[in-house]
């Protein structure tokens, strides 16, 4: 008995797991915030919330740091008065 409880436990972990991992692979844009302003060329390479262009599927796979056409959520307001070493954030692609 105590072989197949182990095993059922098993291929449920790599059901899991599997799962996980394809979930994952075909990311999305990020929930609406109503409350933050979509910024873009504020994000580091990977940690963009959606819109990176060529090459990229959306949320986590921007390829460049503060790539302009990749945005970021940021709160309200603020997104003009970020500074990075390509410039201001904005709130239209660049």
């Amino acid at each position: 008995m105590t072989n197949k409880t182990n095993l059922g436990l098993t291929l449920a972990g790599a059901l899991i797991g599997a799962l996980g991992m394809a979930s994952s692979a075909s990311a999305g844009p990020a929930a609406p915030q109503p409350t933050m302003d979509k910024c873009y060329g504020v994000s580091m390479s990977g940690h963009n919330d959606c819109a990176a262009g060529a090459g990229t599927s959306c949320a986590g796979t921007s390829k460049v740091d503060y790539d302009g056409k990749a945005w970021k959520y940021v709160a309200k307001g603020t997104c003009d008065t970020i500074k990075t070493p390509k410039g201001m954030g904005h709130l239209q692609p660049m």
